[in-house]
């Protein structure tokens, strides 16, 4: 099977650095607004790269994914888009109406991340005021009205948290949007194997991902299920591994002590046992950051969510890719600081070595799918023909 690779579309702005520290000067830190324009330039290079898609996040720090996807869908012609949502904050059937739209005008183009939300106070913040169970609970039951809804059925409801009466689409979509999830706690790991396409863990070392793809293996096959496995991961790629170790050194530089320890304190906080995964890798220090051979703990320091990255050279990052591809893993979300440039490291350095091990091809068509266009060059000189 062919791997899929996703790149991230940074809604909440972009720049060469983790966070932005406040002492940087303007001309060593420049940071980038979440403009139309930038998001443009990421989004079409990604395309032209390779990517099949770009996942777009949610919640209060970012844009709005679904409003910023739809501005994108006319500049690019097949990119999808990973629209990252919450499930509860709209009815179901509203929001199997917004992704059947989508859907169409987008030609099919159209992915969707279920984010349950980990914590209570964000949530609080929308209106939100289950806890952590509950919303489990909840995202389960609105998974099972809206993909009935998807499938042309008029569905009635009635659950613990949320009841449809009569409700039904006009237009189902065709195909139906494919369904990602990302969870580590009982109660995350259950509702994946009922109800998703495709199971997304954060970027743990591969005994780790290992051991929790086989325990959603087990409660998929016990549902009469099978999904599909993906990782979400940072990734520095160079020509060397040197280079790409003295870019990670110097994203690290640029993390000042106390914004350090500001962070961790409130990732301390979180509800996420996903997250508290994520800390337990590094658990606050910079030393022996490298808790796997090319996995690098430091993204993690500086922000929450996905805290690690594949850093080394090309050949060492597609060792990676195949190990955890041994593993079952079929799709890679991957990002960088900042996005622009690390989407061409990895997609001019590592997926031509992937395509070569038969492992990825691009799935474009046309001139771009065989080798990466340099703008401005104007077309290729053809010799004049001899007699």
């Amino acid at each position: 099977m062919s791997l899929t690779f996703h790149w991230f579309l940074p809604t909440q702005g972009d720049s060469r650095g983790i966070v932005d520290p406040v002492t940087e000067t303007a001309s060593a830190w420049r940071s980038r607004e979440p403009s139309f324009g930038y998001l443009l330039q990421v989004a079409r290079a990604a395309e032209q790269l390779g990517f099949e898609g770009v996942l777009t996040p949610t919640g209060a720090w970012c844009e709005d994914a679904w409003v910023t996807t739809a501005s994108l869908l006319g500049t690019v012609q097949r990119l999808k888009f990973l629209v990252a949502f919450r499930p509860g904050l709209v009815s179901p059937t509203l929001a199997a109406q917004m992704a059947a739209t989508y859907q169409r005008l987008s030609g099919g183009r159209l992915l969707l991340n279920v984010v349950t939300g980990g914590e209570s106070a964000e949530q609080r913040a929308y209106g939100d005021f289950l806890d952590k169970e509950e919303r489990y609970a909840r995202t389960d039951e609105f998974l099972r009205i809206v993909t009935r809804l998807w499938e042309g059925r008029t569905v009635d409801f009635s659950g613990e948290h949320l009841v449809v009466e009569g409700a039904a689409l006009h237009r189902p979509p065709d195909p139906r949007p494919r369904l990602y999830f990302g969870g580590s706690s009982p109660a995350a790991l259950r509702v994946a194997a009922r109800r998703v396409d495709t199971y997304l863990t954060w970027g743990e070392p591969p005994a780790a991902v290992a051991d929790k793809l086989d325990r959603v293996r087990q409660l998929a096959a016990e549902a009469g299920r099978s999904l599909e496995y993906g990782i979400r991961l940072h990734v520095i790629t160079r020509d060397t591994s040197a280079e790409a170790w003295r870019e990670a050194e110097r994203l690290l530089e640029r993390l000042p002590a106390d914004t350090v320890a500001q962070i961790q304190a409130g990732l301390a906080r979180s509800e996420s046992e996903g997250q508290r995964r994520m800390l337990a890798l590094h658990g606050g220090r910079r030393d022996n950051l490298e808790v796997h051979p090319n996995l690098w703990a430091g993204v993690g320091l500086a922000r929450g969510g996905a805290g690690t990255a594949l850093v080394g050279s090309h050949t060492e990052v597609a060792d990676r890719i195949e190990e955890y591809h041994r593993l079952g893993i079929t799709e890679f979300v991957l990002s960088g600081y900042p996005h622009l440039e690390e989407a061409y490291w990895f997609g001019e350095g590592v997926l031509p070595l992937l395509r070569r091990r038969g492992l990825w091809q691009h799935p474009g068509a046309g001139p771009e799918a065989a080798s990466a266009h340099v703008p401005f060059l104007g077309a290729p000189r053809v010799p004049a023909a001899t007699t």
